[in-house]
């Protein structure tokens, strides 16, 4: 039977470029990598016999060549704001308490109108990052965050009602912070009976930053609410969203949000790592982008006031 070419089209889903590991070490240092510098994790697997990390792009591309290859790389990555991707680089090796200059090559232009690096994240791996140099490339230019947490201080607000889940979104959300550069110590967290107290903390919280000057940059606030547990199930969760929301906005400090509303246990479950991610480690992620972002926005605007 002839198949069209719309069809087969329709039938493309993806494309996988299998990159083989020469030891676990190298497996666990590798997907740590990746994971910093905030690359969305795919399902991967685990079996008896291997083990696969995966990781997405919005976009990808099968290319072939004819003549000399672009880079020292034979895998691209296409990012928007390099300058910030080499710093998270730099920072990702410091982490690990290695020399990152000898590992992350300088930027330099190429002949095909762009810039490009070139990491060594482990022996004989390389991987090449570049951005067009003209970056609009018809798009408006937008102002985003970075996801490097290097120097970023944060505290984190958990309800202990519900631990097996919000156990698990804490885990999530230092395991966000800690890959991403933030120092330990840099890290406050903060327990409350549940849900229904997260906002009071929270504000308690980013009123001691605007009242003694202390050293905080964003508040990620996590509890677990489950219809099946209380009557005044959207109630209660209308007054925490509502109290988050109004911390941020009146004292400027970013709250990033991570309580779970849900049915039943097994959707909280599922949202807590077991099947759709974890929410604790997205909510950090989100914090890191907005201090980041906060950062940028005031030094615009104090970048402006200079003119």
């Amino acid at each position: 039977m002839a198949i069209g070419r719309d069809r087969i089209e329709t039938m493309i889903k993806g494309i996988s470029f299998l990159r083989p590991a020469s030891s676990a070490a190298e497996y666990e240092r590798l997907t740590s990598f990746f994971a910093a510098l905030g690359f969305t994790p795919g399902k991967g697997w685990n079996e008896e016999s291997s083990r696969g990390a995966s990781f997405l792009a919005p976009l990808g591309n099968l290319e072939f060549v004819d003549g000399a290859m672009p880079s020292a790389s034979d895998v691209l990555i296409e990012v928007t704001q390099l300058d910030a991707v080499r710093e998270a680089c730099l920072a990702w090796f410091r982490g690990q308490g290695e020399e990152a200059a000898a590992k992350v090559a300088a930027i330099a232009d190429t002949d095909w109108k762009s810039r490009l690096f070139t990491v060594e994240a482990a022996p004989g791996k390389l991987f090449s990052f570049w951005e067009w140099s003209d970056p609009l490339k018809g798009k408006p230019l937008a102002i985003e965050g970075d996801l490097s947490a290097e120097g970023m201080r944060f505290a984190i607000v958990a309800a202990r009602w519900n631990a097996v889940i919000t156990d698990r979104l804490l885990d999530g959300a230092l395991d966000a912070l800690l890959r991403s550069g933030a120092a330990r110590r840099h890290i406050e967290i903060v327990r409350v009976p549940g849900a229904w107290e997260v906002p009071a903390a929270a504000r308690t919280l980013a009123e001691r930053v605007n009242a003694k000057g202390g050293p905080l940059d964003a508040i990620i606030t996590l509890g677990c609410l489950i219809r099946g547990e209380t009557a005044h199930y959207e109630a209660i969760y209308n007054e925490v969203a509502r109290g988050i929301g109004q911390s941020q906005q009146e004292t400027g400090i970013p709250h990033a949000f991570g309580v779970l509303t849900c049915e039943t246990l097994e959707q909280a479950l599922n949202r807590a790592g077991v099947k759709a991610g974890n929410k604790g480690f997205e909510a950090a992620v989100a914090a890191i982008e907005m201090v980041s972002l906060r950062r940028k926005l005031l030094e615009n605007e104090s970048a402006g006031e200079g003119a």
